[in-house]
């Protein structure tokens, strides 16, 4: 039984630019389980931000462009809708809780009026009752005096504060799958952890799928359930974030790993961190592009990219010549 809510396939986006073509996401396939909590990983420029963008056709066109896929949700093909079809399923069915609320929110209009602009726009709610839901969801994430809050502008309010607004509006609707892209990256910790919390109560209150992009190996680690590694466009290894974590199959994932400090292995070892840069995806070639980074690689790396292997029975892939190798080297 298929109980997959989101289904991406061969999803490939690209960015025209004076240097040529950039291939930001290359032939990502994986499906998204009902209520589940996704976690997307990766450096800088590996893609997480645009495929998910692309999943509710936000890619700014031009310089972007979708080169091919099909993502389903609800038996229905959303990069094949026009428009006006595309609106109707934002902010409504698919919400995005974006980086940087002060530049998501408008500074010109209080956040009652925007939390209430949803809803009129989407639902078609309107007057006390809008003020009313809009008072109910301020409440629930944790904003102090609700009702008084309405009347507030966004630069009244901490970042802290702005983002729980920003998680306010993406709920307005009911939404099935909330898209967080780094939510919690210009916070500090304390504020980060609170935020953290909140979606997973949100998440299990409201039975929502929820896919979390960050560049926070740990905050992945206590919030989802699997993990999406990302490097250079493309989906580098995939599973439950108890076996990735355990036992990772690709060199990237475990360079990544080595590099996070971890409190139940306290050692006078240093840190280490992976070699080298992220490739020029205008300049990707036919071979694995971590290759240049690589301690493992061998002969066909530079020659062929990898294809998907999976780890046993289980649901853990990777894209990796040499996975075995990795395995059970320290």
């Amino acid at each position: 039984m298929n109980n997959k809510i989101l289904e991406i396939v061969d999803l490939s986006v690209c960015f025209d630019t004076e240097d040529g073509r950039v291939n930001a996401v290359n032939n990502i396939t994986y499906g998204i389980e009902q209520g589940e909590i996704l976690g997307i990983v990766g450096e800088s420029g590996s893609g997480k931000s645009v495929h998910a963008l692309s999943i509710v056709q936000l890619i700014p066109s031009p310089p972007g462009k979708i080169l091919k896929g099909e993502v389903w949700f609800e038996g229905r093909d959303l990069l094949a809708m026009q428009s006006k079809e595309i609106r109707r399923v934002r902010g409504k069915e698919i919400a995005i809780i974006f980086q940087d609320p002060i530049s998501s929110l408008n500074p010109v209009y209080t956040i009652g009026y925007q939390i209430k602009e949803s809803l009129r726009w989407n639902l078609g709610v309107t007057g006390l009752n809008a003020e009313k839901r809009a008072v109910e969801l301020l409440d629930r994430v944790g904003i102090a005096g609700p009702k008084q809050s309405l009347k507030r502008y966004p630069h009244e309010l901490s970042g802290g504060m702005r983002q729980r607004v920003m998680i306010a509006i993406s709920l307005a609707c009911n939404p099935k799958i909330i898209i967080a892209d780094e939510p919690t990256t210009a916070l500090d910790v304390t504020i980060q952890a609170q935020i953290v919390e909140l979606i997973k109560d949100l998440q299990q209150e409201f039975k929502l799928t929820v896919m979390w992009i960050s560049h926070d190996l740990g905050v992945i680690a206590g919030l989802a359930q699997t993990v999406n590694v990302m490097y250079a466009g493309s989906i580098v290894e995939r599973g439950a974030v108890n076996d990735i974590y355990k036992t990772p199959y690709h060199p990237y994932t475990k360079g990544l790993l080595a590099s996070m400090p971890r409190l139940d292995q306290i050692t006078e070892k240093k840190l280490t961190s992976i070699p080298g840069r992220p490739p020029n995806l205008a300049r990707l070639g036919a071979g694995c592009p971590f290759l240049p980074r690589c301690t493992y690689s061998k002969e066909i790396c530079s020659v062929d990219m990898p294809p998907v292997n999976t780890i046993g029975d289980s649901e853990h892939l990777v894209r990796c010549w040499n996975w075995e190798e990795v395995r059970f080297k320290e």
